[in-house]
């Protein structure tokens, strides 16, 4: 039985037939689908299984071909494969907490950074507490609360202090002893900024030089500062051996 044209759909006989796409064509029915050019084989280009000469060849873009169904499947089985590595990556981490995080250098630098920032936050609130204590809160079935205010005719008494200065804590007790001989030659640096609260300490700022320096007790120590040549004691964690 002969077959019938791609394009006419009348009967196609052996002697006319024509074998392209997947059809059989009439020679003269084989031609271009826009301007209607009779094809042969060598110049023909099929697109969707219909003839077409060089000059109106359909341009195919990436939004044709993203459309087509095949590309759809494949676009959809790509974003299931993406999930189902995202799942085990995320069960392959599981329980293992932040350390993968942590572990970076920007995580280790951060970390080194509020390190730093609270343990100078400490030292300023340990001088705070040194230097003088919180003034106490009056008491509300107090006879006399000093917190009351005064009448205009009252001048504020001035020989009157009532800030609480804490006692000391039991422990040795810091000697304001003789200098020691500068030949130990232990040098510090100092790595905050510390002002003199009493006669025989001695003030420095952050990178000061403390040459000729000497552990006087638990937390102190005598030395000189090498910027202002002034010596006296000073605080033995404010400063680091170099």
């Amino acid at each position: 039985m002969n077959p019938s044209c791609g394009r006419c759909g009348t009967v196609v006989y052996p002697t006319e037939k024509v074998n392209c796409l997947d059809k059989y064509w009439h020679k003269g029915c084989f031609s271009c689908e826009i301007c209607k050019m009779t094809l042969n084989m060598k110049n023909y280009k099929g697109f969707e299984k219909r003839p077409y000469c060089n000059a109106h060849y359909p341009k195919t873009n990436f939004t044709c071909v993203a459309d087509t169904p095949e590309n759809l499947r494949l676009k959809q089985q790509s974003k299931m494969q993406s999930q189902v590595q995202y799942k085990e990556e995320f069960e392959k981490n599981k329980g293992k907490g932040f350390s993968a995080v942590a572990d970076t250098p920007e995580m280790q630098r951060i970390k080194k950074t509020q390190d730093h920032i609270s343990n100078i936050k400490y030292h300023e609130e340990f001088e705070k507490n040194r230097m003088g204590g919180e003034i106490p809160s009056p008491q509300p079935n107090s006879p006399n609360p000093v917190f009351q205010q005064q009448l205009p005719h009252q001048p504020p008494a001035a020989s009157k202090n009532y800030n609480y200065e804490p006692a000391a804590a039991p422990g040795p007790v810091r000697q304001a002893a003789a200098a020691p001989p500068p030949s130990s030659g232990k040098r510090y640096q100092a790595v905050y900024d510390y002002a003199a609260a009493d006669e025989d300490e001695v003030g420095f700022l952050e990178g000061d030089v403390i040459v000729d320096a000497q552990v006087i007790d638990e937390g102190w120590m005598y030395g000189r500062v090498e910027r202002t040549g002034q010596q006296g004691m000073l605080p033995a964690n404010y400063v680091e051996a170099i």
